[in-house]
């Protein structure tokens, strides 16, 4: 098994998120490897328009946007609870094309290691990413973990 000495896990649907981050944390302590968090925050109307005809109805967008909030700010906390408790965490937050600004941070950072989600999708989550796992899993020049909940 490799020395991993950079470890980035990728946070796109956060309720789904802190298992893996938990899992990265466990990583980084095991090979004294540096963890960064990379969330990508997406606006579920502009991915509707660009990854399924029609648009996003009112109320689930509002539904989608609360429990969003509500879940990183919950992610938030956990993760400023283990920087506190010592253990640090590089945030990285970004809007732009998911797939794009994860190569780009897997080379700035020279990342061994990724960990992802891996999630049973509801049609939202879908709607929203579609097969981005796979075009992660094709363009990435690094190890991916997939974590299960």
């Amino acid at each position: 098994m490799e020395n991993f000495r950079n470890i980035l896990v990728i946070s796109r649907m956060i309720p789904y998120s802190l298992k893996a981050i938990k899992f990265g944390i466990s990583l980084a302590r095991k090979y004294d490897a540096n963890l960064m968090v990379l969330l990508l925050v997406s606006n579920p109307v502009d991915m509707m328009a660009v990854n399924a005809p029609g648009k996003l109805p009112g109320e689930q967008y509002k539904m989608y946007m609360n429990s969003h909030q509500e879940a990183q700010e919950h992610l938030e906390k956990f993760i400023q609870q283990e920087i506190q408790g010592g253990f640090p965490i590089k945030e990285l937050v970004s809007d732009g094309n998911p797939i794009q600004e994860i190569v780009k941070v897997v080379t700035e950072e020279k990342i061994d290691l990724i960990l992802v989600s891996a999630h049973e999708e509801g049609r939202l989550e879908h709607a929203l990413f579609g097969g981005e796992n796979d075009a992660i899993v094709r363009k990435i020049p690094c190890s991916i973990l997939l974590v299960k909940k």
